[in-house]
């Protein structure tokens, strides 16, 4: 049977002066006891041993326990709170702390200015229902917990740290402006269900040193950093989670591999899902909106895989920068004010059944002969530029993508190849196909239509190989190729009315061409005049012709004198 001790401030018949009294002697009498305490300010340590009850007689908060620096409750045993307020100082120890066996804090609030608020030590459980910590954070180490509907309120440091081993579940709780992070798991393992994180300092929620962090119908709100971020090989999941006003949503890093499915992201400052130094990470069906840099990065060496992802209202859709990687599929991006996939300095991405709207670019690449891009099964629309870019030495790989309604459907520029398999442009205002500088542009089965200008353009040193390809009411004409450009168009079609098939330098093959339209050869202009300025007199290594000459002189008269079938230009020096 329990017993009954009752505390009373100043002490009465059938009652103790003060709870350490009542402890005491319930701790003298060796069994299970329950300790009773009318409400009233009581400035005492209080050190509970065995099976223990305190209990506030009156309302929750009606009894308050302080002292002036380090522990008010020191407990081992078996230790049930309810109702109590405990204010500390300065206590590193733990406001609260639990030194062996269980303790469970219920409708209790701690105050730990310049401490810890709660302290589990190794091999002791510590459960938190309906509870008020402030100020001081709340430290799982190597031990159990759990903590339900509970508020963490203006932590100085990381508001509950679950670190050496520790289990702890969290369901449905609170935390306000932690001045480090809201949640830090670390070398642990924790369940956050149904929480919400506001104002934290730096990563509302972090998971380093192989922690196992699962996360859970959570919301992450104004977080100065990541709204969530996996770090040094930890693990987890993130289900059904929203972020919002971060820096960064999701933040995996440093061989981090966490699987987040049927998150949103809103309104992040920088990016919705950031994956960097060879972090990995499987991201499916996630919203990220409103990103204000890039929606999904992966940058420096990081891996993700990106599956049912939708980006829309931001700058860059998906990047893949300074030699990361990426898999990307049924990824849907609209609406941004810049590029929807990019693909930078040595990255390598593969992109399969995209879709883009309404976006400047679709994809663009840069960077040299190892940034790589394989886009299959994609389309493009509205575009404002072009649909695919591809510059620098960059390869570019293109497979049923149908690009419609913008500028310029695919182009490549400087040294870069794009490869072009079973696609197609239309209502592009400018052409469906360019290669500049000396670039490389291979087609097979490449259909553009209505285009208000060109078809295929090569120019300067670009090399163009199209075969099998058609080109259906280009206004000017369907293939045009200038300056040093060559290459070779095989049994390839072009159709209209008012175009000219071809414009050719005479360095591009026509092989098996069909058209009733015209093909015409572009006459180069002839060289303009050149002159030669010798001081002392000229000298010729090679032909010159229509050449003016003068020498020693500081003014020239130049008289022109007519003949039967030719002119001459005498320069007379005066």
């Amino acid at each position: 049977m329990v017993k009954r001790y009752v505390v009373a401030p100043r002490g009465g018949r059938g009652t103790h002066p003060d709870i350490g009294s009542a402890l005491r002697a319930a701790t003298a009498r060796g069994r299970a006891a329950r300790v009773e305490i009318i409400p009233g300010h009581y400035a005492e340590r209080l050190a509970v041993r065995g099976e223990i009850e305190l209990v506030a007689l009156g309302d929750a908060g009606s009894v308050t326990v302080s002292v002036p620096r380090g522990t008010v409750l020191d407990a081992s045993g078996s230790i049930m709170v309810r109702g109590l307020v405990l204010v500390g100082r300065d206590a590193e120890a733990g406001v609260v702390d639990c030194r062996a066996g269980t303790l469970a804090l219920d409708r209790v609030a701690v105050r730990a200015h310049d401490g810890v608020c709660a302290h589990a030590r190794p091999g002791t459980s510590m459960t938190l229902t309906d509870s008020d910590l402030r100020y001081g954070r709340t430290v799982f180490a190597g031990a159990t917990g759990l903590v339900e509907r509970c508020r963490f309120t203006a932590a100085a440091d990381n508001a509950v740290a679950v670190i050496e081993n520790a289990r702890v579940l969290v369901r449905d709780s609170r935390f306000d402006g932690s001045r480090i992070h809201g949640v830090r798991v670390s070398d642990a393992w924790a369940h956050l269900v149904g929480c919400e994180v506001t104002g934290a300092e730096q990563a509302a929620v972090m998971a380093d040193s192989r922690a196992e962090l699962t996360v859970e119908g959570c919301t992450v709100v104004a977080t100065h950093l990541a709204g969530l971020a996996f770090i040094e090989q930890s693990r987890g999941s993130v289900r059904d989670t929203r972020v919002t006003d971060a820096e960064n949503g999701i933040l995996v890093a440093s061989g981090a591999d966490p699987v987040v499915r049927g998150c949103v992201f809103a309104d992040c400052r920088d990016t919705g899902i950031h994956v960097q130094d060879s972090g990995r990470g499987t991201f499916e069906d996630c919203e990220i909106t409103g990103a204000g840099n890039v929606g999904v990065l992966s940058t420096r060496g990081g891996a993700p895989q990106v599956t049912g992802c939708r980006v829309s209202a931001g700058n860059v859709g998906i990047a893949v920068t300074d030699k990361a990687r990426g898999r990307f599929t049924r990824v849907d991006v609209r609406d941004l004010t810049g590029v929807a996939l990019r693909v930078w300095d040595e990255s390598k991405a593969e992109f399969a059944q995209v879709r883009v709207e309404r976006c400047p670019f679709g994809l663009e690449t840069r960077g040299n002969g190892g940034t790589t891009a394989a886009l299959t099964d994609a389309r493009i629309l509205d575009f404002d530029m072009a649909a695919v870019a591809a510059v620098g030495q960059s390869r570019v790989t293109l497979r049923g993508v149908s690009a419609e309604r913008g500028l310029l459907g695919f182009g490549a520029g400087e040294e870069a190849q794009l490869h072009v398999h079973d696609s197609g442009v239309s209502a592009v205002s400018t052409g469906g196909a360019l290669a500049f500088g000396t670039a490389r542009l291979v087609a097979r089965n490449l259909t553009v239509t209505g285009a208000e200008s060109y078809g295929l353009c090569g120019t300067g040193s670009a090399y163009l190989d199209v075969a099998d390809s058609r080109f259906e009411d280009c206004a000017a004409t369907g293939l045009r190729c200038d300056d040093a450009c060559g290459g070779r168009l095989a049994d390839c079609a072009v159709t209209g009315t008012t175009a000219v098939a071809v414009q050719h330098n005479g360095r591009v093959r026509l092989v098996g061409l069909r058209t009733a339209l015209p093909v015409s050869e572009i006459t180069e202009p002839a060289p303009p005049p050149t002159i030669v300025n010798h001081y002392h007199g000229p000298v010729f290594v090679e032909a010159v012709h229509s050449a003016q000459l003068a020498w020693n002189n500081t003014h020239v008269i130049q008289q022109q004198t007519g003949h039967s079938n030719d002119s001459d230009q005498d320069g007379v020096g005066r």
